[in-house]
C-alpha cells in the first residue's frame, strides 16, 4: 500500500516529540546523544533516520525503532517512486 506523500520522519519527530515536551532541538539532541547540527539535519529533512537513531529515538520517546525506520522506509519508496516511476526495465523470465 502506498501512502499517499508521507511525512519527512524529522516532522513527525518534532510535532509529535519534541514541541509538546516544550525542549529546544539543543536540548533533544543532548539527550539523544546527538549534536545539534545531526538532530537539526533530521527535523529540517535534509538527513534521513538511520538505524542508530532510530534506536536513541526509540529509548528516548518510548517507541520502536521499527516505528522510525518504516516511517523512513515509506517517506523513501514515496519519494523513489514519484522520482523513477516510469523506469524502463525487463522482466526476467527463467532459463
Amino acid at each position: 500500500m502506498d501512502m499517499h506523500n508521507p511525512p519527512h520522519p524529522g516532522d513527525i519527530l518534532r510535532e509529535l516529540c519534541i514541541e509538546p515536551l516544550g525542549i529546544t532541538v539543543t536540548d533533544a539532541a543532548e539527550s539523544l546523544g546527538v549534536s545539534r547540527k545531526t538532530l537539526s539535519a533530521v527535523l529540517n529533512g535534509r538527513a534521513g533516520i538511520s538505524p542508530e537513531m532510530a534506536l536513541r529515538l526509540a529509548k528516548a520517546f518510548d517507541t520502536t525503532p521499527e516505528s522510525w525506520l518504516n516511517q523512513q522506509m515509506l517517506y523513501d519508496l514515496h519519494r523513489a517512486r514519484k522520482t523513477h516511476g516510469k523506469l524502463k526495465v525487463k522482466k526476467l523470465k527463467a532459463a
